[in-house]
């Protein structure tokens, strides 16, 4: 027993000094990223993120410092991870925005799925926790009216009602649940930084390069 509280009171004390270290490091990015030390900054922030710790600020900062020192893939990778964090927050939606405006090619993805394109578009605004927790309270409203209807008898208008609201608004919220895992989770997908990158006619390494 004394040995497990040692071993928590350790892993307590390495999670304090890591944040620590990584508020610090954030810290000393911001200075130089504010004294236009760019190359500086980003090195001091991926020291923040090397020692496990992540956040909005920390990803959107270092996007900055990409966009400012002229890498914009990096800069649109790091947009993405802050936005991924906070999805409703407007400036990193215009900065990304920004950034992808000054790409020298413009390309928008192709949507092979347009159910799937519309779910993704609704949940988009909003975290997986949020999602999860509006499900987890739909399933106990939906506990409580079955637990009236049938455990106390009650049979009027408003208890059916409750019965047929809250179970709908269980599917749905956890249809949204899913959709929002899916595409954060189990959906593969990348930024490519690269100096040159041939776009082709098809999927295939036979297929004609169309424009680099």
């Amino acid at each position: 027993m004394l040995r497990a509280a040692l071993i928590t009171l350790l892993l307590l004390s390495s999670t304090a000094l890591a944040s620590t270290d990584a508020t610090e490091l954030f810290d000393k990015g911001n200075r130089f990223y504010e004294a236009r030390q760019y190359d500086s900054a980003i090195v001091s922030y991926a020291e923040a993120l090397a020692t496990g710790q992540e956040s909005a600020s920390l990803y959107f900062n270092l996007g900055n410092a990409y966009f400012k020192s002229g890498d914009l893939g990096h800069a649109v990778l790091y947009y993405l991870r802050a936005q991924r964090l906070e999805p409703n927050d407007d400036d990193i939606e215009a900065n990304l925005e920004f950034a992808k405006r000054y790409a020298s090619v413009q390309m928008e993805g192709v949507k092979l799925n347009p159910i799937s394109s519309f779910f993704e578009t609704i949940v988009a605004p909003y975290k997986l926790d949020l999602l999860a927790w509006v499900a987890s309270a739909c399933f106990i409203l939906l506990f409580l009216a079955l637990t009236v209807r049938y455990g106390l008898g009650r049979q009027g208008l408003l208890v059916r009602a409750a019965i047929t609201s809250s179970a709908t608004l269980l599917v749905v919220s956890s249809l949204l649940t899913t959709v929002k895992y899916n595409v954060e989770f189990l959906t593969e997908r990348a930024v490519i930084v690269a100096e040159n990158c041939g776009v082709r006619t098809g999927p295939s390494l036979s297929s004609e390069v169309e424009l680099d």
